[in-house]
């Protein structure tokens, strides 16, 4: 199982949104959070990102890097945005955001403050993360958990409520014998909760070479101790979802959403991630 720590791949999240929040026109995301996660060089070259000529070159050194990360990342942390605001217009009460990490739905989307949102995730994380943010918002609890020694059944999470899970970059790093606990887990709630979630093409995990950045990627996360261990194969899901009562409603590849969030951008970016979005039936 993924070590519950503040990741490497979570910061990077945190940079892509934080720069992106510098475009001066048709930004996808505004994070003006973000940039808190960041390391001080970090936050030096973020705040002249605000000069498009800078902002363009440091795009350039994240293509290299991690070529395919950024569009993706950020195509795709709207288009989670815009499901969850989907849930909450069908009448959820809760947000539950599963291994959070920097995730800051609760601080920049005006849709969840009136909503109560837990944030889940190793002690760790979330220590990190107080510190950096400072005192929260009375909307939002942090709840503890360290997964090699806990389970979910152990907090305390008011089940009679309609929920909608954000489980967003997690499930590749898992086995599946703990995301069908978790998906089991969900059955406690009431039905009308939804549950989004990020998965990868198992194609990637055994052909990395097949997919733009594939190879690279694999090869760096495994370096960072955060190797991927899971992936479906996406005709695969709707079938598997339905032992746990829920019903997919949208499963969209990372070339969909950037398709549809960036018709008019050039930048190249990963295949394998995927969306799903389903409801509690």
């Amino acid at each position: 199982m993924k070590k519950f720590s503040a990741s490497r791949t979570a910061q990077y999240m945190a940079l892509f949104r934080a720069l992106e929040s510098q475009r001066p026109h048709d930004k996808l995301v505004y994070d003006p959070y973000a940039i808190n996660f960041l390391d001080p060089g970090l936050r030096i070259a973020i705040r002249l990102a605000a000069l498009p000529t800078f902002r363009r070159v440091i795009q350039r050194i994240i293509q290299k890097r991690i070529p395919g990360a950024y569009s993706s990342g950020i195509a795709r942390t709207r288009y989670i945005d815009e499901l969850v605001q989907q849930a909450v217009n069908q009448g959820v009460q809760q947000v539950v955001i599963l291994g959070a990490g920097f995730d800051t739905r609760a601080l920049r989307l005006d849709f969840l403050r009136l909503l109560p949102v837990v944030e889940i995730d190793h002690p760790n994380t979330s220590a990190v993360k107080k510190e950096k943010l400072g005192t929260l918002p009375a909307h939002v609890q942090y709840l503890q958990i360290d997964l090699n020694e806990q389970e979910l059944d152990d907090l305390a999470l008011n089940t009679s409520l309609p929920t909608v899970f954000i489980w967003e970059g997690v499930t590749n790093y898992l086995q599946e014998e703990a995301i069908a606990a978790t998906f089991h887990f969900m059955q406690k709630f009431p039905p009308g909760s939804f549950v989004i979630f990020t998965y990868v093409d198992e194609k990637v995990l055994r052909e990395p070479a097949a997919y733009y950045g594939g190879e690279k990627l694999l090869n760096d996360v495994a370096g960072l101790e955060e190797k991927w261990t899971f992936g479906w194969k996406p005709g695969t899901l709707r079938k598997y979802l339905q032992a746990f009562g829920l019903e997919l409603l949208e499963d969209n590849s990372a070339v969909e959403y950037r398709r549809q969030y960036m018709p008019g951008r050039t930048e190249k970016g990963y295949e394998f991630y995927r969306v799903a979005f389903a409801v509690r039936k």
